[in-house]
């Protein structure tokens, strides 16, 4: 398994694509995709939207995660960071965050590559890139 995580807009699926050859049919959207695409896609960006649909469906977000990791080890996710910044009001809402965490430790966890992306910068926080593929890559995405 592989992880992407940052902020917002940071560029993290242009990363994916670049360092993982990814096309566009190669990855589905957490946010409207179904639960069962997950089990054998390549990548899933916006895996944070999939929490809280699955959430909102009354499946735990954990075990999903769990599960995912065991069924479909080679895949890309993608999420944003969501942990940071100022603590939701809304008790729903700290829940999501929480769970989302949770699932992001257990990808983590479950992944030999973890890159974070911030302001288009990958910094890889666990596993290695061959230095080829990332230096073609910056190139590839206007850096020099």
């Amino acid at each position: 398994m592989k992880m992407i995580v940052g902020g917002a807009f940071q560029g993290k699926t242009r990363i994916a694509e670049k360092i993982f050859s990814l096309r566009a049919d190669d990855i589905i959207n957490g946010a409207v995709c179904s639960i069962e695409e997950c089990y054998s896609a390549v990548c899933i960006k916006n895996y944070h939207e999939l929490i809280r649909r699955i959430m909102n469906n009354n499946i735990d977000p954990v075990e999903f995660t769990q599960k995912l990791c065991s069924e479909n080890p080679e895949a890309v996710i993608i999420m944003d960071e969501i942990g940071c910044g100022i603590i939701p009001i809304e008790k729903n809402e700290r829940i999501y965050r929480e769970l989302t965490g949770r699932s992001g430790c257990i990808i983590a966890e479950n992944s030999d590559l973890v890159i974070r992306v911030c302001c288009g910068i990958m910094t890889v926080i666990k596993g290695e890139i061959n230095e080829d593929k990332i230096y073609s890559s910056r190139k590839n995405i206007g850096e020099s």
